[in-house]
C-alpha cells in the first residue's frame, strides 16, 4: 500500500469518527481506496461528480453514504439505488450492508459504464440497471436516492417501486424534505430524520410505505 493511499484510508476513518460514526475496519478500507483512486481516474474524463478533490469525496459522498448504509433497518433483502451516477449511496451499502442485493439505476451512459467498471473492478455483489429505473418491472425492500435530477419527480417515481412496508431512504437537506414527502405520497410515513453531520443541513429520512394505504 502506498503512502497516499494509507493516509486516504486513515482521512476516511478520521472523517467518519467526526461524524460520529465507527470506523472501517482494514480490508473494507482497502476497497473504498480502490473506490476512490477509480472515481478520480474517471473523474478526469467523465463528469462522475462535481466533487472532484479526494478530501471531498470522502467526507461527503463516502461518509454520507456510510452513515446511510448504517441507518438502514434490518431486515431489507433488496435494494434499488435510484439514479446511482457515481454509486453513491448504492456501492458503499453494498459493501457496508453485504445482505443486501444491490441494484444500481443510471440512465447515463457513460456513468452507467463506470458502474459496471467499479462493480467489476472492486468484486461487489451489485447489479447495474443501465437505463431509467421507472421501467424496472419490480418491488424492493428498499429504495435510495440522492442528488437526483428533477429530485421531487424522481421520488414520486421512486416511490412505486417501494414494496408494501418498505422504505424510502432519501438523501437531501432539511429545507427540501417537506416537498420530497410530499412527492413520495400519503402512502409514506416518516420517523424523525438522521442529519449528517457534514456542517451542513444534510439528512437522511427514512418513509415507510403503509401497508394499509396502497392504492390499487
Amino acid at each position: 500500500m502506498s503512502q497516499g493511499e494509507d493516509s486516504a484510508a486513515i482521512q476516511l476513518n478520521v472523517f467518519l469518527e467526526e461524524a460520529g460514526q465507527e470506523p472501517l475496519d482494514a480490508a473494507r478500507c482497502r476497497v473504498f481506496e480502490e473506490y476512490l483512486s477509480l472515481i478520480l481516474r474517471w473523474n478526469a474524463r467523465v463528469n462522475l461528480t462535481a466533487i472532484r478533490e479526494e478530501e471531498g469525496i470522502l467526507k461527503r459522498h463516502f461518509v454520507e453514504s456510510i452513515a446511510c448504509a448504517r441507518a438502514l433497518p434490518a431486515g431489507i433483502g433488496t435494494l434499488l439505488d435510484f439514479g446511482s451516477g457515481a454509486g453513491f449511496p448504492g456501492i458503499p451499502i453494498a459493501l457496508c450492508r453485504p445482505e443486501i442485493a444491490v441494484t444500481l439505476a443510471e440512465s447515463q451512459g457513460k456513468k452507467a459504464a463506470f458502474l459496471c467498471e467499479a462493480v467489476r473492478v472492486l468484486g461487489v455483489a451489485a447489479k447495474v440497471h443501465s437505463g431509467r429505473a421507472e421501467v424496472l418491472h419490480a418491488e424492493f425492500d428498499c429504495v435510495t436516492l440522492r442528488a437526483v435530477d428533477r429530485m421531487e419527480r424522481a421520488v414520486e417515481a421512486a416511490g412505486q417501486l417501494v414494496r408494501p412496508g418498505g422504505w424510502l431512504a432519501l438523501m437531501t437537506t432539511g429545507k427540501e424534505l417537506d416537498a420530497l414527502k410530499e412527492a413520495a405520497g400519503v402512502e409514506f410515513s416518516w420517523p424523525e430524520p438522521l442529519p449528517q453531520h457534514s456542517g451542513e443541513d444534510r439528512l437522511i429520512a427514512l418513509g415507510v410505505r403503509d401497508r394499509g394505504l396502497i392504492s390499487e
